[in-house]
């Protein structure tokens, strides 16, 4: 069977009562997957399942790749000794994100049943600022000494391995705790025994302050194309490190932010499956308010214009065509601006050189709009019409990507998330602006 079908076997097996056949489908099937198929079932099923038809490591493992919503509903269904042995066999960074999700309550009682040591350790890493890189790291890796052998190092590594995180990169530290440099586990596997490891290692340590934002060191993993990055406290000292996999984590979590952000959507925080009806009410009926305010200006702008009306019915035609196309392109420019700034592609400083080149870029899209739509202008109303629309075209399209540009910038210069800078916010302040250009145009030329 594919992967898909034994996923969705699962639940007809489960209801069936299938045991024979169900443990048959788990043994075949990757701990990832029996985490995906989890969601959908019932909640009396998904206990069945992790304490029953599961060994006691493969349900640690399976829970370790649910989402921490998704591990949040299956602790509501499982005794508390159960809850204990599933949060402790966590990295302390991914506990640590599922104890923030549970109300505090929850977690006051969920702590007191771990061991001190956890205790002490979860404590420490809920108290570093939300989306820091001191609340992502996590406090297991592996340390040598610099004057060690390679031998030394690697009898070490063998004994901690079950202490770090990954061992494919360690860091060399004094006795103060700083770290001396790094090295790869292929170094140490390459070099003789008996070479000392400060002559194996590498000075350079690319590294991360613990209240830095976690979006700096998806960047500076990325940038440097790391697969471990260590995290420092204010005196240099190690604290944690930033695996590639928690990185891949929060750079889906902020893309989705920002993708809703884009489509004046809240931050929702949980998947569309999830989400209750009421949940996405909320998170949308914000932004469609304010939206509301802002177009009933286009309407009072074209309120403004009525003699001209009036007198060029023609122009009416044309109002939805030249709107929508300042829109469209203001749309365009903000999603670039926003995506570029995002990926660190284009910093603030950079804004004076990208309004150039938009305003040429954006002269040229709304010269052939212009003459896309003179011709038509000429054919419905006359020469007359067919100069003032063309004209609208090219101004409203370089108005409304030139906002589109300079909002996000705007935004970030302030301290606010350039995402913001929403296509529907763009759009409805283009059909505003975009409604006085084309009718002061419109009555200068006509009237």
């Amino acid at each position: 069977m594919s992967e898909t079908e034994n996923i969705e076997s699962l639940p007809q097996l489960i209801a069936t009562r299938d045991w024979d056949a169900l443990r048959g489908i788990l043994a075949q099937m990757a701990d990832q997957d029996i985490a995906r198929a989890i969601p959908d079932l019932p909640p009396q099923d998904r206990e069945r399942l992790v304490n029953h038809l599961l060994s006691p490591e493969r349900a640690s493992n399976v829970f370790s790749y649910l989402s921490t919503e998704q591990q949040s509903e299956v602790l509501d269904v499982l005794e508390d000794e159960e809850k204990v042995r599933l949060i402790g066999e966590l990295h302390y960074d991914d506990a640590a994100a599922l104890l923030d999700e549970l109300p505090d309550e929850h977690t006051e009682l969920l702590m007191e049943m771990l061991p001190a040591e956890d205790q002490q350790v979860l404590q420490t890493l809920l108290t570093y600022p939300e989306d820091s890189a001191g609340r992502l790291m996590t406090p297991e890796f592996i340390t040598v000494r610099s004057d060690w052998t390679a031998g030394q190092a690697l009898d070490h590594i063998r004994d901690q391995h079950d202490v770090g995180e990954t061992v494919n990169m360690v860091f060399v530290i004094s006795d103060q705790g700083q770290v001396l440099g790094t090295l790869s586990l292929r170094e140490l596997l390459l070099a003789r025994p008996s070479n000392k490891v400060h002559d194996i290692g590498h000075g350079d340590v690319i590294s991360i302050g613990t209240d830095e934002d976690q979006e700096e060191a998806a960047r500076i993993i990325r940038h440097y194309d790391l697969e471990v990055l260590p995290v420092m406290d204010e005196q240099g000292v190690m604290r944690g490190i930033i695996t590639v996999d928690d990185i891949l984590d929060v750079v889906e979590e902020e893309t989705t932010e920002d993708f809703q952000k884009m489509g004046s959507v809240g931050v929702v925080g949980l998947s569309m499956k999830e989400a209750s009806a009421g949940l996405l009410y909320q998170k949308r009926i914000g932004w469609l308010v304010i939206l509301v305010v802002v177009n009933i200006f286009s309407g009072a702008a074209i309120a403004m214009f009525e003699a001209a009306i009036e007198a060029v019915v023609a122009l009416v035609f044309f109002l939805p065509l030249v709107i929508a196309s300042g829109g469209n392109a203001g749309a365009q420019s903000s999603t670039l601006m926003v995506r570029a700034l995002a990926t660190g592609d284009v910093q603030a400083r950079d804004w004076l050189r990208l309004w150039g080149k938009e305003l040429l870029v954006s002269t040229a899209l709304g010269v052939t709009l212009g003459l896309a739509v003179w011709g038509a202008g000429i054919w419905l109303g006359g020469l007359d019409v067919g100069l003032a629309v063309a004209i609208s075209m090219v101004l409203v399209v370089v108005m409304a990507s030139m906002f589109g540009m300079v909002l996000p910038f705007a935004l970030e210069r302030f301290g606010l998330d350039p995402a913001s800078a929403s296509a529907p916010l763009i759009t409805s302040v283009a059909d505003v602006f975009g409604v006085l250009i084309y009718f002061s145009v419109a009555t200068a030329l006509l009237l």
